[in-house]
């Protein structure tokens, strides 16, 4: 069985098939709706083959179905029929708990995914658990306007580091895992990782999508 990732950005349409081809991106933003998507992807791809398809996508999924509109992408997502689009079995889950999934060795993990906002999961035995911790209030926001991109604008680099360590013990605290990833595009503009984490890598989230079906 031929397996494609797809992972669904703000910025970019990233795509990778299982094995050592490298991966393959187009550019988003905010007029990218689905039936756009689905037509770059094909186009970008022609040439591959594949059975079936894992997606990443930044919203709440549940059941495995979109509930959410994404912020930073065009509209038409909740209720589009990517089986049938694509003509391939589909499975969907939220982009950071496909990262967390690519990610887990064994025990309880903990991702956070330092991005535009945040993102977070679990997995725990290899199930994976999305959560939206980011709209939880914390000082005079949320946890998302202290560590996500606005928090580092505002406050710079360093004062958004300390709430990134205050953020992750209190996680920490709260969910006593066995192992933290912190992953994310913006988690490079880390000087030094909070004790008991790890960095991720967002090639994981391709392994993400490869786990799913297996």
């Amino acid at each position: 069985m031929k397996i494609l990732t797809i992972d669904i950005g703000g910025t970019n349409i990233k795509a990778k098939l299982e094995g050592p081809i490298e991966r393959r991106k187009f550019p988003s933003g905010q007029e990218m709706t689905p039936d756009k998507m689905v037509e770059g992807v094909k186009e970008m791809t022609a040439d591959w083959e594949y059975d079936v398809i894992s997606i990443g996508f930044p919203g709440i999924i549940k059941e495995g179905k979109i509930i959410t509109e994404p912020m930073n992408l065009g509209n038409g997502w909740i209720g589009f029929d990517f089986q049938k689009a694509f003509d391939r079995p589909i499975k969907l889950l939220n982009d950071a708990a496909m990262q967390a999934l690519g990610s887990y060795q064994d025990g309880v993990l903990l991702f956070l995914g330092l991005g535009t906002g945040l993102g977070s999961a679990i997995v725990n035995d290899g199930k994976v658990l999305p959560m939206e911790l980011a709209h939880l209030s914390y000082r005079k926001g949320t946890f998302e306007d202290y560590v996500g991109y606005r928090g580092y604008e505002q406050r710079g680099q360093e004062k958004w580091q300390e709430h990134v360590f205050t953020v992750v013990e209190r996680f920490k605290a709260a969910f006593l895992p066995d192992d933290i990833v912190l992953g994310g595009g913006k988690s490079k503009l880390l000087t030094e990782v909070p004790a008991g984490c790890r960095l991720g890598n967002n090639q994981l989230a391709y392994e993400g999508g490869f786990r799913l079906w297996k």
